[in-house]
């Protein structure tokens, strides 16, 4: 079992879950092919010791553990396993300074994604 960073963040890109893992197994790319690895973190499932204490900091609820990813976001789960094929395309990212979202603004991120747990 891995934790899988799904579509929710998805040009959100808050940093707080980088900040607390403990493996560094949270990149973001720097590769060309936005299209490819959409501007989004990911978690490399390799590297992912399965500890969990990224999911409760991500202000997005995006991150979830693979088994309990939601039909909507399957596609991540296999977005997330990619990364390892191209590993040196991604790197840990620093830490931007920045504030965390409110409840509206999860909410209609959610909505516009079209999930509604």
């Amino acid at each position: 079992m891995t934790w899988v960073i799904t579509s929710l963040c998805r040009d959100k890109v808050d940093m707080a879950c980088v900040e607390v893992c403990p493996v560094d197994c949270i990149v973001q790319y720097t590769g060309d092919d936005a299209s490819a690895f959409p501007n989004q973190l990911y978690i490399d499932p390799e590297e992912c010791i399965n500890c969990g204490v990224c999911e409760p900091e991500c202000p997005w609820e995006a991150i979830f553990e693979d088994e309990q990813v939601p039909d909507l976001f399957e596609a991540d789960t296999a977005l997330n396993a990619r990364i390892v094929d191209v590993r040196d395309q991604f790197e840990v990212p620093e830490k931007e300074d920045g504030d965390p979202p409110s409840p509206d603004e999860v909410k209609a991120n959610k909505e516009k994604w079209g999930y509604d747990g």
